[in-house]
């Protein structure tokens, strides 16, 4: 029951309450003795065993929708990675004691996911709180007409409830749908290019939509010998700073194919962006990728410097051309750039803060947590070192701000 670095068993046994632990496929993983008491069943009657078979919805009842609605819930945070709180259910239970037997029982679940360190659910943590006694209360008189009228009040509520959750569920759905298509238009997958090869790779904050203010960007020129490569983070998150992104990186990737380096494209790009609302303050790196004579020239915008790694493992950040972000000067003024050398195998990284910030750290010790993981993995090709530098750098609650990353095999 224990995934890398996580021991699941000594984290539930310490909860509080009736819980029980789910897998992906909805199979009893565990359950505390509060659950198996509450349930009426013992430990053998449950770990091991998928959760429908143990607890099926009453076959007297033809509009039973506990199992239903349970099992939408179950599959919404397997999903999302989000935790869901149901509404109060009726899902009544057969009596294990009398087989054929159902007990009318009312429940208020929650289900909360339980990540593996790489971000992923590994599991599925159920608690459940039985109400039954509440429903039935009947203020004292035990026919009288307030409590069915109490009784009627609270079940009709809950499950008006769940249909208003489940509309707003479905318009959250269309929402992300639509950032989706949004994001997979302003960052396409990159080309086959033709003197390298580059995995990118874009993960929004936990509880985001899928698009954000950061961007990369790959503009190929083959007939000049030379590659122009980008990234940039717009202040904020969601569709506003996401459309700030698309046309700072539109302007960007223009004016990179006929400017005569990365301080002019970024020139261009901090005058266009006092004509933009909400592109203040927007960081920026350019790098201009000379095949022939194997140099890097480069040029930053308040960005946070990426990584080289030489094929031995050392690791030089390009950090000997940086300027305010864009617009943050009053008056416009030439940017600087630098230049470095690389050889065949070497490992271009470039990223967007969300990378190595974490609060309350210096951002040194996430620069010198890169720089480790990127030469454990420098021998990988792109795609695989994308994958690695992401699991070695998110932190087991998911990350706080939105990343792009770009891996190159210069």
């Amino acid at each position: 029951m224990n995934g890398p670095g996580i021991d699941y068993q000594a984290v539930f046994h310490a909860l509080p309450g009736a819980v029980a632990l789910l897998t992906g496929d909805l199979v009893y993983a565990d359950a505390n003795e509060a659950f198996l008491s509450m349930a009426g069943r013992t430990r053998e009657q449950v770990v091991g065993r998928y959760l429908f078979d143990v607890f099926p919805d009453n076959p007297l009842d033809p509009d039973a929708t506990g199992m239903r609605n349970l099992y939408a819930s179950l599959q919404r945070v397997a999903a999302t990675g989000e935790r869901d709180t149901m509404a109060l259910q009726r899902y009544d239970v057969e009596d294990p004691d009398r087989p054929g037997v159902w007990q009318e029982r009312y429940w208020s679940p929650v289900n909360v996911p339980v990540l593996a360190p790489d971000g992923t659910v590994a599991l599925l943590l159920h608690r459940v709180e039985e109400v039954t006694e509440l429903i039935k209360a009947r203020g004292g008189r035990p026919e009288g007409d307030h409590g069915r009228v109490l009784e009627a009040e609270l079940y009709t509520r809950g499950r008006e409830l769940q249909e208003v959750n489940e509309r707003l569920r479905k318009a959250h759905a269309r929402e992300r749908e639509v950032a989706l298509h949004l994001q997979q238009a302003m960052l396409p997958v990159p080309r086959s290019l033709v003197h390298h090869r580059a995995a990118v790779r874009y993960r929004p904050a936990v509880g985001a939509l899928n698009v954000c203010g950061d961007w990369y960007d790959l503009v190929d020129m083959p007939e000049a010998g030379r590659t122009a490569v980008a990234v940039g983070d717009v202040v904020g998150h969601g569709l506003r700073a996401a459309g700030v992104m698309g046309q700072l990186r539109s302007a960007l990737s223009a004016a990179s194919r006929v400017a005569a380096g990365p301080a002019q494209a970024l020139e261009v790009l901090g005058l266009y962006a006092r004509s933009v609302e909400g592109a203040e303050s927007t960081t920026a790196f350019s790098v201009f990728i000379d095949w022939n004579d194997r140099i890097l020239t480069y040029s930053s915008a308040g960005h946070v410097p990426p990584a080289l790694c030489h094929p031995d493992g050392t690791v030089v950040f390009l950090d000997q051309a940086t300027d305010p972000p864009l617009g943050a000067r009053p008056e416009h003024a030439p940017r600087p750039q630098a230049q470095a050398a690389f050889t065949d195998g070497c490992v271009l990284v470039l990223y967007t803060d969300g990378l190595i910030e974490r609060r309350g750290e210096d951002i040194d010790t996430g620069l010198a947590r890169l720089a480790a993981s990127l030469t454990r993995h420098r021998a990988a090709d792109p795609d695989a070192l994308g994958d690695a530098l992401l699991v070695d750098l998110i932190p087991p609650a998911g990350l706080t701000d939105d990343t792009a990353l770009i891996v190159l095999r210069l």
